[in-house]
Formats: C-alpha cells, sequence, structure tokens
C-alpha cells in the first residue's frame, strides 16, 4: 500500500494553454464541466516553467514540472526519445538526436517540417529501413535511424575511433539552443541551418560535421524511396529530409525521483520523449495502447491512472492532445478536443476515485497559442485541489482565473513538486 495519503493525481495537458492577449483561450472557450469543478475547489496560480522568456520544449518543460530543473541536469531530447523506444547510447562515442521527417526542395528549402503531418508510424517504418544503418565516410562515422511515433525519429550519430559531444546546434530552424536546452522559434524561417559545434572542442566539431553528412546522405537515400514515389503519385508530399535537433547523452547526476522527493509516483504517457523521460528518473510506466479514438484513448489513461495508484503514492498522466492542433494554428480543434479530454479522461477519472482520499494537481507543459503556431513563454495555469483545502474561490479553469490564485507566479516549474509536496503532505 501507499505510504502517503491522500493519492496525488497530477496531469499535465501538453501545450494545453494559450496566451490571453489574443482574446478567449481555448480553455474559456471548451465547455469542461469537470476541470470547472475542480478549479472552483482549488488554489492556483501561474508557472514559468523554465524561466520567464523562455519558450518551452515539452522535454525541458517535462523534467521540470518534475522537479529536474535543466539547468542543473543537462539532458537533451534525443537521449530521452531514444530511451523512450528501448535504444541505448554508448558514452562518449554516441550522440542521440530527435529528428523529424521533412519535405525539403533543393536540398536545403523547407517545404514543410512535418511532410504534412499525414505519415503513419509503419510507413514511416517502411521509409526509413533504406537509411536504418548508414556508414558516414568520414571520421569513421555511422548513423542509425528509428522510427518513433508518426513524422518523429531518433538518430544515434556515433564514431568508432572519436569521441563526440551534444554540444552542437540544431538544424531545425523551428528550435534553437539556449545553452544546455532548446527554445522554440517565433516565426522560424524556411531553410535548414547548418549544425555548428557550440565549443571549441575536437568532439564538437566532429560531431557537428557527421550531423552535416548525414543530412545530405539522407536526402539522397530518401528522395529515391519507392515510399515517397507512391506519396507523390498519391498527391501527398514527399517525406525526403530529416531535421535534427536537441544532442544528448545520458548524463551521470540523475538521482531517481523517489530518492529525491521520498515518494513513489508512476506514469501514465503516451509519447516516447515522455516514456524516456519515465525511464531516467525511475518512474513506474503504465503502459496504454496507442488508440486511435481519442475518446477510447482518454478512458484507457483514465483507468490505468486509477488501477496504478493501488501501489504509488502519486501517479504522472501526460496528456499529448491539445498541442498539434494549436501548432496546425487549429483552434476549434483544440478546443475540441480540451473537452474529450474533459469528458472521457476526468469524467471518467472522478466517477472512480473517493474524492476525499485525492488530490489533483492540474497544469500545462508549455503554452501552445493557435494564434502562433508555436510554443510560447507565456506562464501556464497550475490548479491544486485536496479535500479540506481552503480553495481561492475561483470560477473555473484557465489562465487568468489561475492569475487570481493565491500561489502566485512561480518562475521555475521545479518548484512544483517540493510546493504541492509541502501542501497536500505537509
Amino acid at each position: 500500500m501507499a505510504r502517503y495519503n491522500p493519492r496525488l493525481i497530477y496531469v499535465v495537458l501538453d501545450g494545453g494553454s494559450d496566451a490571453p492577449e489574443y482574446g478567449p483561450t481555448s480553455f474559456e472557450l471548451a465547455d469542461t464541466p469537470n476541470l470547472d469543478m475542480l478549479a472552483t475547489r482549488s488554489k492556483a496560480g501561474l508557472v514559468h516553467v523554465l524561466g520567464m522568456g523562455i519558450a518551452p520544449q515539452s522535454d525541458a518543460a517535462t523534467l521540470s514540472l518534475l522537479g529536474y530543473s535543466p539547468y542543473k541536469y543537462h539532458i537533451g531530447r534525443g537521449l530521452l526519445e531514444a530511451l523512450g523506444i528501448g535504444i541505448r547510447v554508448k558514452p562518449d562515442y554516441e550522440v542521440a538526436f530527435r529528428g523529424n521527417l521533412a519535405t525539403v526542395e533543393n536540398l536545403f528549402d523547407i517545404v514543410d517540417r512535418r511532410c504534412g503531418r499525414d505519415i503513419s508510424t509503419d510507413e514511416a517504418r517502411e521509409l526509413l529501413r533504406s537509411i536504418e544503418y548508414l556508414d558516414l565516410g568520414v571520421y569513421d562515422g555511422y548513423a542509425y535511424t528509428y522510427p518513433a511515433k508518426a513524422h518523429r525519429v531518433v538518430t544515434i550519430i556515433g564514431s568508432r575511433t572519436y569521441k563526440l559531444s551534444p554540444n552542437v546546434s540544431n538544424i531545425d530552424p523551428a528550435y534553437r539552443r539556449v545553452g544546455f536546452i532548446s527554445e522554440a522559434v517565433q516565426n522560424p524561417g524556411n531553410k535548414v541551418v547548418k549544425c555548428e559545434p557550440l565549443d571549441s572542442s575536437e568532439a564538437s566539431r566532429i560531431t557537428a560535421e557527421l550531423v552535416n553528412r548525414y543530412y545530405e546522405l539522407v536526402y539522397e537515400a530518401l528522395s529515391r524511396s519507392e515510399v515517397n514515389e507512391r506519396r507523390e503519385s498519391q498527391g501527398r508530399l514527399k517525406c525526403n529530409a530529416i531535421l535534427l535537433r536537441d544532442a544528448g547523452v545520458r548524463p551521470g547526476n540523475i538521482p531517481m525521483f523517489q530518492h529525491l522527493y521520498e515518494f513513489k509516483m508512476a506514469s501514465v504517457v503516451e509519447m516516447p520523449v515522455e516514456k524516456g523521460i519515465a525511464n531516467l528518473i525511475g518512474l513506474i510506466i503504465a503502459e496504454i495502447k496507442d488508440y486511435k479514438d481519442l475518446e477510447t484513448r482518454y478512458r484507457a489513461m483514465a483507468e490505468r491512472a486509477v488501477e496504478i495508484l493501488e501501489f504509488a503514492d502519486a501517479v504522472y498522466v501526460h496528456i499529448k492532445g491539445p498541442d498539434e492542433p494549436a501548432h496546425d494554428g487549429d483552434k476549434d480543434r483544440k478546443v475540441e478536443i480540451i473537452e474529450l479530454i474533459d469528458k472521457y479522461f476526468f469524467g471518467v477519472l472522478l466517477n472512480k476515485v473517493e474524492m476525499e482520499k485525492s488530490a489533483f494537481l492540474i497544469t500545462c507543459d508549455h503554452s501552445t497559442p493557435p494564434e502562433l503556431k508555436s510554443h510560447s513563454s507565456h506562464p501556464v495555469p497550475l490548479f491544486l485541489y485536496k479535500d479540506g483545502l481552503k480553495s481561492d474561490g475561483l470560477k473555473g479553469f484557465s489562465e487568468n482565473e489561475a492569475a487570481r490564485g493565491s500561489i502566485g507566479t512561480l518562475t521555475g516549474g521545479w518548484d512544483v513538486i517540493p510546493l504541492v509536496k509541502r501542501i497536500i503532505w505537509g
């Protein structure tokens, strides 16, 4: 049995929040009776997940919300994506990257960063067979490319002889390296960016050269692919390039979550990067099937969360849904998905748990305003419910209501776990 009561249900709505200055937000437009009920009984506040002025990516944002400052623990998303699909990275001689299958012309002109966002995981697997392994021809270099989910890939750049470094720039113009994290770029250009070393070491210089060589070889191979010939004949975009970003290797200073915070937390997560984070910090992972139907998926996530609380003090649930339509600028679809989450995740969850024995922490990993079609630096709402906790008397679940809450504004997501632990368990 769990050591702590009440049991904590920690839910992150990926990209759920918007920018209030553009008018009513997706949360304000959505019909969310379950989220609103919890909000009216909660304390609330806002969180700058990676600090003020930073537009987070999901990897650093999720680690931050789980109590790991990316400014202290230097972990690239490439490593997390690799761990999430079961790939190990050799110390010193391999570097992992997150990649997007993309459509380009004339080698460097980007047509679509996600090749229409219509490639299935199975189709991607077929496409990538021709580049599963590449000899890079310089510095004893090689590369393995693995399908992750849909347009997402994991690439391992390695050398049999030379040491490599993750301290290199992204070639995906939509994300720039800022120290050891990547920040979303507002209105990125449509040119592939050459990979550059970010320090003067030989390892970084060689890694950057191998990345650039990889990009060119992949373009040559995928441009000849039968899969792309078929896609073109169907009037679909070719997937003829891979945009790499967020180089990572396994750091040596990562403490396990339970040792760091002294309670046992499990996780219900959908995407490889969140699975990689859970793997890295020692969270139990409760798998769910990759249901295409959102009603079924959200029901399954709620049911798994309830099941896993039988032997854990807390469960972390990361729901991807709102982020993707926001990137497409489709606010109506974002609102629709938030309503589905409220009905089929929170509705099921609230019917299955005992409220007096449960606590809820609900937030977002970053804001993705559909008006911007990208992550932004706006703070995200945070709502905390516990039976008997004096509420802030708010009207519903939204960014503007959260701003009125007594928690105030936190300047780092890594402060959330210590705060919540103190409030709900003393």
